[in-house]
């Protein structure tokens, strides 16, 4: 797991498929976290208003995100930081 400040441009340096985990802060002061491939076209979508939880919620920044190289890896990573325990983690290191 490697992580990594928030510059769009550093997401895709290689080829290879990667997976990412990241965290938005919304315009009321509540997190977002989610799981893409894609990480700039989820941005837009987010900020398009197209995501259900952020659409009432405009704008989003993103506050973190982190790479990973399997897809499950990333899937279970974001699931732990919807959990109690992940989200005292998240508070306390990564927002």
């Amino acid at each position: 797991m490697e992580k990594q400040r928030a510059t769009a441009d550093t997401i895709h340096q290689n080829n290879k498929e990667q997976w990412i985990v990241y965290i938005l802060i919304c315009a009321d002061g509540k997190t977002y976290t989610g799981c893409t491939s894609n990480l700039v076209s989820r941005l837009d979508r987010h900020n398009k208003g197209q995501v259900s939880f952020t659409s009432s919620r405009l704008p989003v920044k993103l506050k973190t995100y982190i790479t990973f190289d399997d897809k499950y890896k990333a899937y279970n990573f974001e699931k732990y930081l919807k959990s109690g325990s992940g989200r005292a983690f998240m508070k306390k290191r990564l927002v």
